[in-house]
């Protein structure tokens, strides 16, 4: 049975008798038909909402409720007649590659923003740890946004004026933040952009230490703690931390993917903040990825002890998510092995 069907919803709703809880159709926008906008849409749909999954192309999968349409994410006259009758935005676009975040954070921020607020409806954001900057201890909701690189100032900036605008009266929004993504369709994230590699049985280079503890998210478990915390109005106006596996270093990662798909380990090998700011000399993005390569030269690992208690929410099945992601690096098993 999928996580689909094992999760189920009842939202309040006045019957006039007062008595008990039923299930009442609603109507949402998805901005981003990415890993995680694709299954907040599989989510909704399977409880019977009906949902609007906006993305740049207008294509997206298919699912029976979703209809998909090609949206400008930075037009807030097109959000909002897209978020028309809609009771959330659920934002969970990226604007594109790190050097066009300055051009495209500030605009496409500003759009959802308007569109949320000529609505009515809930803002639902998918956020990062990049708000945080450099940190010495497991990263809860309660330490500062306080980045003093330009792209974690810049998604700081991006809940900020959000959580101004709910505290205002204007807007109710929440943000729900995830260490590095894995478990999707596509090969995206440090890992999953290196797995092709690793199972050609070539050695692996990745960013900063291959030895130190860091966490990974399951992007599934993202889309369904979304919806989780849309789901408790009295959840909203803060940031929550996606429930994640315990943290595991690089190394160690590539090795248990490998090990799983029957394929000899590979050598993995990392490289320093100085060699992407060299790199960075002839390559814009790794320019930018110098300056986020502290996530991995020292311990990074998630805490989300609030999240846990408080939905009673676990992260899904690790062997669920190693397999999902190996199927996305091009990995073809006649066998599946068990976890």
């Amino acid at each position: 049975m999928s996580d689909l069907h094992l999760f189920s919803y009842f939202r309040p709703a006045s019957s006039g008798s007062g008595h008990g809880r039923i299930l009442v159709p609603e109507q949402h926008l998805v901005v981003g038909a990415g890993p995680v906008g694709r299954h907040v849409a599989a989510i909704l749909a399977e409880r019977g909402d009906r949902v609007v999954l906006g993305s740049r192309s207008g294509r997206g999968p298919e699912i029976a409720g979703v209809t998909n349409v090609a949206l400008d994410a930075t037009d807030p006259d097109a959000l909002t007649r897209a978020a028309d009758g809609a009771s959330a935005i659920f934002h969970t676009a990226n604007p594109g590659p790190y050097p066009v975040w300055d051009r495209q954070w500030p605009l496409m921020s500003s759009a959802l923003l308007t569109a949320t607020e000529r609505t009515g409806a809930v803002y639902a954001m998918a956020g990062n740890l990049y708000p945080l900057g450099p940190v010495t201890a497991p990263m809860h909701e309660g330490m500062p946004d306080d980045a003093r690189d330009h792209l974690g100032a810049l998604r700081a900036r991006v809940w900020a004026d959000a959580l101004a605008a709910h505290r205002a009266g204007r807007i109710r929004a929440f943000e729900v933040r995830g260490s590095d993504y894995i478990g999707g369709e596509s090969a995206a994230g440090h890992i999953g952009r290196a797995l092709p590699t690793a199972l050609k049985g070539k050695t692996v280079r990745m960013v900063g230490r291959v030895d130190t503890p860091h966490t990974f998210t399951d992007v599934n478990d993202v889309a369904r703690l979304l919806v989780t915390v849309y789901d408790a109005p009295d959840a909203h106006g803060r940031v929550w931390h996606v429930p994640s596996h315990a943290p595991r270093t690089q190394r160690q990662m590539i090795d248990e993917f490998l090990d799983l798909a029957g394929i000899p380990r590979v050598a993995v090998r990392g490289m320093s903040p100085a060699s992407l700011r060299t790199l960075g000399l002839f390559s814009p993005l790794l320019r930018e990825v110098a300056q986020l390569s502290y996530q991995l030269m020292r311990p990074y690992v998630l805490d989300a002890t609030a999240a846990t208690e408080r939905f009673s929410f676990a992260p899904s099945p690790w062997g669920d998510t190693l397999h999902r992601t190996l199927r996305a690096a091009g990995w073809q098993p006649d066998r599946p092995r068990r976890i």
